[in-house]
């Protein structure tokens, strides 16, 4: 059964499954159910907790071993099993499917890991698993999401609710939950009333967002040029290389150019084809409605443009000039602003 993080939560007195996966890219959720099930199953009588991780000289024997082994200190246990490619391989899965099949109700195991698609929940280890257990993606949180996720911690920590404050926390922290989190924990101990001002807070909050390329990319289809400039800033403060933003970049082009001809000349699109799946169709359709056969003409010869002068010479300044290009995806009108490649000498 699946179960979003949200919606997670555990009584003392409730019963426990034997099997709990935790899945995901957002270590601060993950965490947070991963705490979840411990103090709840402690509080029914698991005392002991064995960590196994599936490395390269991992030995599935040891889970087997673990399953079955009772300590001398305590009648129930939890083994959490860290699988972090999400992938356990053919042994681990056919030990995973035969486990599954005998659930012991003195042994509580949890699974956790990175983000698994769809290629892992619909192997016979996952499935045989999910029987019993309670399934929990952790994915990073954004939009509405973010903002509630944010509100609701500033409530725990005793924080009055204010709107501005909450928007300043989900700027400074977005894509970064557990500095979100510590960021209010840090508010609560210099401002114990759990009132601060806005100013008060501009002044004490550090700004720790995290963002990859991915979520640019995410972002420039949505058309929302003040954010993209901000990612792009952060991602040049934290060393990410022009050529990787220049990558996304062109691959998008070339997704956007061909979803446009297909458009053009069938008035459909077969999403599939494109492996374009239904949470991201949205973000397509907004860019294509914004963007004309002549912008996606004018974005390939910048983009060829950058990709040459970035090959050849070292570029001055690369990320203004990667700001340029992501502008034009939204598209704002920048023709008559030439990109101008200053270069360094050799």
């Amino acid at each position: 059964m699946q179960v979003y993080p949200n919606r997670f939560s555990l009584q003392h007195d409730s019963p426990l499954k034997p099997f709990y996966m935790v899945f995901g890219d957002e270590p601060q959720q993950k965490l947070e159910c991963l705490e979840i099930i411990r103090k709840t199953a402690q509080k029914q009588g698991f005392d002991e907790r064995q960590s196994l991780v599936v490395d390269n000289q991992f030995s599935w024997d040891t889970l087997v071993e673990a399953s079955q082994t009772m300590s001398l200190f305590s009648n129930k246990q939890i083994i959490e099993l860290e699988l972090p490619t999400g992938k356990p391989g053919a042994e681990g899965s056919k030990i995973l499917s035969s486990i599954a099949q005998q659930p012991n109700t003195d042994v509580l195991i949890v699974i956790h890991g990175g983000k698994v698609g769809k290629d892992v929940q619909n192997t016979k280890w996952f499935k045989a698993i999910d029987m019993h257990a309670i399934y929990i993606p952790c994915y990073p949180l954004e939009g509405n999401a973010l903002h509630q996720w944010v509100g609701q911690q500033m409530q725990q920590a005793g924080m009055q609710h204010d709107p501005q404050i909450a928007q300043l926390l989900v700027d400074y922290c977005e894509g970064n939950l557990l500095a979100a989190k510590q960021e209010i924990q840090k508010l609560i101990l210099l401002y114990p009333q759990g009132n601060p001002t806005i100013k008060e807070v501009e002044q004490a909050v550090v700004d720790q967002s995290r963002f990859t390329v991915f979520h640019l990319i995410d972002v420039i289809l949505s058309g929302d040029s003040q954010k993209a400039v901000k990612m792009l800033y952060r991602l040049e403060s934290e060393g990410v290389e022009p050529n990787i933003v220049l990558w996304a970049l062109t691959r998008e082009w070339q997704t956007l150019e061909a979803l446009l001809f297909e458009q053009q000349h069938t008035n459909n699109i077969n999403w599939n084809r494109h492996r374009i799946w239904k949470n991201r169709q949205g973000l397509y359709q907004s860019a294509l409605r914004r963007l004309s056969p002549q912008n996606l003409q004018q974005i390939q010869v910048k983009l060829s443009e950058f990709d040459r002068a970035i090959k050849q010479s070292q570029v001055l300044r690369p990320y203004v000039e990667l700001c340029h290009l992501c502008l034009l995806f939204i598209p704002f009108a920048l023709e008559n602003i030439a990109l101008d490649y200053a270069l360094l000498e050799q």
